[in-house]
């Protein structure tokens, strides 16, 4: 006589709940416009072309000497680094007294397709640091770059390094032949020639599915079951929803500034090894001699550790510090981590040296 199977009723349970979450959910959450992305207070100081500086009003009554530029990532927003208040990196810095400007690079379009390397490091931001030091009266700014936008940084930190006080490079894309990643896997083989010719500027779909190949299941799959069945969790559901809102708000890239990016950084490898150039100027390392704190994500899938570690050797600097944290790409800059370590470290570090 066969036994009869028995199914858990807990698992019944939470069957039907989840299916119910499912019905509830559009009744639950916010409409995409109905979702802010930019929570901390500022105001547009400057514009050239489709990029920005925006200035970030303080939330104290004294601020370091020294401003502090933040150059993003060309991929993605700067919303990240803003998301919620709890998690804001901007909000963090401004309440240790740091006066903070942020480089939002904006939204390219066809017309945009042949800027390059020298456009982004020898025009937009070397013209938003000389706005900056003349707005302040400083002779230098403290100035931090995350992901492809401290490559950007370190580029301008080796050409122009008497503008610059204090380097912060936060998960920088340096060593193409060292990173580990599905990126850079893709770029070392990609006839990036032949793409920039038929396409023009890199599109946000390519980009998007080019990060989401990186943990299909997680992307996919797993992150949608999470939401579900946390549907009645508003604190959980207002931060997925910043973040989908974000993911989804992604640039395309200037074909030319694609092209270069592949093919110097990932193929040819020349940044590390001292033999780039732009517009004819050789982008030296060992010309970063200001104080420098590099910043690295042990569980980094975009930006191996591997990838930015050797900026921390190769610099000029006497003064240079490397922290390395337990945690992913985007976990250190917005977590709970980010906020009660990564922050507290750079921000003592840097009011230091301000």
């Amino acid at each position: 006589m066969q036994s009869e199977s028995k199914i858990d009723p807990k698992i019944i349970e939470e069957i039907l709940k989840f299916g119910k979450n499912v019905i509830e959910a559009p009744k639950l959450v916010s409409a995409p416009d109905e979702i802010s992305l930019e929570v901390t207070p500022h105001e547009l100081v400057q514009q050239m072309d489709k990029t920005r500086l925006l200035h970030y009003k303080p939330i104290t009554e004294k601020q370091h000497k020294t401003p502090l530029l933040i150059s993003y990532a060309l991929i993605n927003r700067f919303h990240i680094l803003d998301i919620q208040p709890e998690k804001s990196w901007v909000r963090n810095l401004l309440q240790q007294g740091f006066d903070i400007y942020m480089l939002d690079w904006g939204t390219p379009t066809s017309m945009d397709k042949y800027l390059d390397f020298d456009d982004y490091v020898n025009g937009y931001l070397d013209a938003y640091v000389e706005y900056i030091k003349n707005e302040t009266s400083t002779d230098k700014i403290s100035l931090q770059g995350y992901c492809t936008g401290a490559t950007i940084a370190t580029a301008y930190a080796s050409l122009h390094p008497e503008s610059v006080k204090n380097y912060i490079a936060t998960a920088p894309v340096i060593d193409g032949w060292r990173d580990t990643t599905v990126i850079s896997n893709l770029a070392k083989h990609m006839d990036v020639d032949k793409m920039v010719e038929i396409i023009g500027n890199m599109p946000p779909e390519f980009m998007y599915y080019a990060f989401s190949v990186l943990k299909p299941f997680e992307q996919g799959i797993e992150k949608y079951v999470n939401f579900f069945k946390n549907i009645e969790n508003k604190k959980f559901v207002d931060s997925f929803l910043r973040v989908e809102k974000w993911l989804g708000d992604t640039p395309p890239i200037p074909g030319e500034l694609f092209r270069q990016w592949i093919k110097d950084i990932y193929q040819e490898n020349l940044l590390i090894q001292n033999k780039m150039h732009i517009e004819g100027q050789l982008v030296d390392l060992k010309k970063i001699d200001m104080p420098i704190f590099t910043q690295v994500a042990v569980g980094d899938h975009l930006v191996s550790p591997e990838c930015s570690m050797p900026l921390h050797y190769a610099v000029g600097s006497e003064d240079k510090t490397l922290r390395m944290y337990p945690t992913g790409h985007v976990g250190m800059i917005a977590s709970s981590l980010s906020q009660k370590k990564v922050l507290p470290e750079l921000g003592q570090w840097l009011a230091e040296r301000s």
